[in-house]
């Protein structure tokens, strides 16, 4: 097992720390913690996990990049344009509002779970000559459907 070494660097709100552990066959894994600023949010994390394959040294294979948590989820979508992202929250506003579901007695929170659920907690991404497969269009994010916290969990698994 070979551990590299573990820097921590903020920005934007975004703590990563950039220790990648290899393991046999080739399989790394990275965390990255991502503070969030309102309670529905998507959260560009493109740069982190390019980080974490640049770091990993994987030229050719597979990142799997799965956030903790029963109501934050991930997602590939576009970036250039901020109205997708207001686009993708509100879409989900309006097809599971807030308030109005039997786990709402316990936690006040029934829509970020079911929202959650529904976006799944993980996207699987190519590696293709040592960068990210995505088109110019795409980008990673974090969606946070119960926020603000202080520390989401993203683990990204890097197969080569």
């Amino acid at each position: 097992m070979a551990v590299h070494p573990s820097h921590d660097v903020v920005n934007d709100g975004i703590i990563e720390d950039i220790a990648i552990e290899a393991t046999e066959g080739e399989t790394m894994h990275k965390t990255i913690q991502v503070n969030t600023n309102r309670r529905e949010e998507l959260v560009d994390i493109t740069p982190q996990v390019e980080a974490a394959v640049k770091a990993g040294g994987v030229t050719d294979g597979l990142v799997n990049v799965y956030v903790r948590g029963a109501t934050a989820a991930i997602m590939v979508q576009e970036n250039w344009d901020d109205s997708v992202q207001s686009d993708v929250i509100n879409f989900l506003a309006k097809s599971i509002p807030r308030g109005v579901w039997l786990h709402d007695r316990q936690d006040g929170n029934g829509d970020s779970h079911l929202k959650a659920g529904l976006v799944g907690p993980s996207e699987s991404v190519p590696i293709l000559g040592g960068k990210l497969g995505l088109s110019t269009w795409q980008n990673l994010f974090l969606c946070e459907f119960d926020g603000p916290r202080r520390a989401r969990e993203v683990v990204c698994t890097i197969l080569g």
